[in-house]
């Protein structure tokens, strides 16, 4: 045999023309006639047929078992950007609920430090009148050592400085900031 893929050829050939029958794992020629005129010298191979049996068995595995598809890709895509809307709807919906809390909190807190004010003023008043009657008081009952006015004036420096201002002290070496334990305390009383 000189070309081998030839003579597979022909027994192939032969064999679709039912002129070659294999019996006995031997091939037996059944018709001997030459080719004739037109017809081809080899024939086509029949298309493989694809096994049913994977479609029905992929089809009866269980969801988890098959291969993702690109509907599956896309139904996963969109399922995640409904939960991102979703989220981001929330998120937006807290942070407008949080700007509107921090304006009112702003506004009370304005509101509160006004209110302290008004009131630290009221009682930076009655400390001062009441500072001036104890003064008066202790000139009327003929004190000799009485508070000078640089003195007088020193409490009343101390009494009006704000809660939180600084220790430093003042022209006299009095100390200058709000006396913890009120008007009268710093009175002498």
């Amino acid at each position: 045999m000189p070309n081998p893929l030839a003579v597979a050829r022909a027994v192939r050939a032969l064999a679709a023309r039912r002129r070659l029958e294999v019996e006995d794992g031997q091939y037996r020629l059944l018709d001997a006639r030459p080719l004739e005129p037109g017809e081809p010298e080899s024939v086509p191979r029949a298309p493989r047929r694809r096994k049913a049996r994977r479609r029905g068995g992929a089809r009866s595995e269980p969801a988890g078992d098959r291969r993702a598809t690109y509907t599956d890709l896309g139904r996963a895509v969109l399922e995640r950007v409904i939960e991102l809307g979703r989220e981001t709807a929330e998120a937006v919906a807290s942070t407008e609920h949080l700007r509107r809390e921090v304006k009112e909190n702003k506004a009370a807190r304005i509101e509160a430090e006004q209110r302290a004010s008004r009131l630290f003023e009221t009682k930076l008043d009655m400390a001062e009148v009441n500072l001036r009657t104890v003064l008066a008081a202790a000139r009327g009952r003929g004190a000799t050592a009485g508070p000078a006015d640089s003195e007088m004036e020193a409490v009343l420096r101390i009494l009006k400085t704000p809660t939180g201002g600084s220790a430093a002290t003042g022209g006299d070496g009095a100390p200058e900031g709000a006396p913890e334990g009120g008007p009268e305390e710093a009175a002498g009383e």
